[in-house]
């Protein structure tokens, strides 16, 4: 089992996704040819939106790191990024056991009417495992360990069911919804967030979405032109030499015009197949809408999202180098703050304003909790036999390891048995609230 996880680890979502597409169109009686056809369409879809947003953190990274270097503010704390936090979570005692023991606590919150959501994205089933791997060197008890998986789990799903209506209005994707682990609790941060915002005068009536913006201000509204002054402003503010400035202007231009283009290739492919799954789910489970569980790359794509982002990597570094108490650096997870923001823009409705606002004070918790836990993270990539990078001595990543569920989950593992059972049981009880909500929000509608 633990070689299994290894493998598809070292695959990785644009092959494992795919996989699994095109066994569940076959389960669905789709065409090989038309199941073999999404499949592949899919993979190239991830791949796409895996090159944009490396092609993002590569030139708006460095700049931004620029900006601040000569604060002299020393961080010994590095951010090694996700595709490190995942392995370290696979690699873990309980890595081999996430994708079983979250499966089974999906279809049983299915069965018992918990959830409206099948998580079929089982790749990023790693973010459980991480939670699971933590606990473990907490209590240096599997049994906790597997406990934390399962706490995790309930929680994904159940924050993918309460953040579906949000995605229908704002994305208009209906048959499926996300349970990502990197994305979902933010969701909730926005929403309180979205509240505090509509109390502050003058601030509540900014409407500056995408299309108020191109409406107000013509040409320089147009994403692709925001992205080219907001490339160029980080260029100037950076000390970049001007035929620097110039190339990360068009780039982040690119990025603007690109990514939403290669989502919708993505789209293309898993559509039909989401249409289809839904139907059959709702033959199994009749009266009930059941929606299937993606990865958010999917919605990274939205001008709000990625103008939002390439704003948010020099704030995430100069709030990096400004907080008290913050010893992590930012580095390989800049790149993922479009995920970070996929759950938080259809909340903010798409005001580009209010996404900016929102992920800086996002940020704020996410350096503090990256940099407590750093001590355990590091101790578990040791165990796992994690490759450090030159001259890092204590690791952590802001994808988990800046994550709020997994540090409240830890939280509740130093008290062992007594913590992670009232956890699970509050867990449980927020599924079952959660649960009716939607249901009554939805027959309203």
């Amino acid at each position: 089992m633990g070689n299994l996880i290894h493998d598809i680890i070292n695959l990785g979502p644009s092959v494992v996704l795919p996989i699994v597409i095109f066994i569940l169109a076959l389960i669905m009686r789709l065409p090989v040819s038309k199941a073999f056809r999404a499949a592949v369409i899919i993979g190239v879809g991830f791949v796409g939106i895996n090159l944009v947003i490396g092609l993002l953190g590569g030139v708006v990274g460095p700049a931004a790191q620029q900006m601040v270097q000569h604060s002299g503010v020393h961080l010994n704390i590095l951010d090694v990024g996700w595709p490190s936090t995942a392995a370290i979570a696979y690699g873990s005692a309980v890595g081999a056991l996430a994708i079983p023991v979250g499966l089974a606590v999906d279809l049983l919150m299915l069965i018992f009417g918990l959830t409206t959501t099948l998580d079929i994205d089982f790749w990023n089933y790693w973010h459980i495992a991480f939670a699971g791997a933590i606990v473990t060197i907490v209590t240096t008890n599997i049994g906790y360990g597997i406990l934390a998986e399962v706490i995790a789990m309930i929680i994904v799903l159940t924050l993918a069911d309460w953040s579906q209506p949000w995605v229908k209005r704002y994305f208009g994707y209906d048959n499926i919804s996300f349970p990502h682990g990197t994305s979902t609790p933010y969701f909730v941060m926005a929403l309180i967030l979205d509240w505090v915002f509509d109390k502050i005068p003058g601030f509540n009536k900014l409407d500056a979405s995408p299309e108020s913006l191109q409406k107000r201000f013509g040409i320089f509204g147009d994403s692709m032109i925001m992205g080219l002054i907001f490339g160029l402003f980080i260029g100037v503010l950076a000390g970049e030499s001007v035929s620097s400035i110039l190339t990360l202007g068009i780039t982040v231009a690119a990025v603007m015009v690109i990514l939403p283009r290669v989502v919708a290739i993505l789209m293309e492919g898993l559509m039909p197949v989401a249409d289809g799954a839904s139907e059959l789910l709702q033959k199994r489970f009749p009266g009930r809408k059941i929606y299937i569980g993606m990865d958010t790359a999917i919605l990274v794509g939205a001008p709000t999202t990625i103008a939002s982002s390439v704003i948010l990597v020099p704030i995430t570094l100069g709030l990096a180098f400004i907080l008290p108490g913050n010893r992590t650096l930012p580095f390989i997870d800049l790149a993922t703050i479009p995920f970070i923001l996929a759950l938080m823009t259809p909340v903010f409705k798409g005001n580009v304003v209010r996404t900016i606002v929102g992920g800086t004070i996002a940020m704020i918790p996410t350096l503090y909790i990256a940099t407590a836990l750093s001590p355990i993270m590091t101790l578990a990539a040791r165990q796992v036999g994690f490759k450090f990078p030159a001259g890092a001595v204590d690791i952590t990543s802001l994808v988990d390891g800046g994550n709020v569920l997994p540090w409240i989950i830890r939280e509740a593992g130093q008290f062992r048995a007594i913590g992670l059972t009232a956890l699970l049981v509050l867990a449980v009880v927020f599924a079952y609230v959660v649960r009716r909500f939607v249901t009554t929000r939805q027959d309203a509608q």
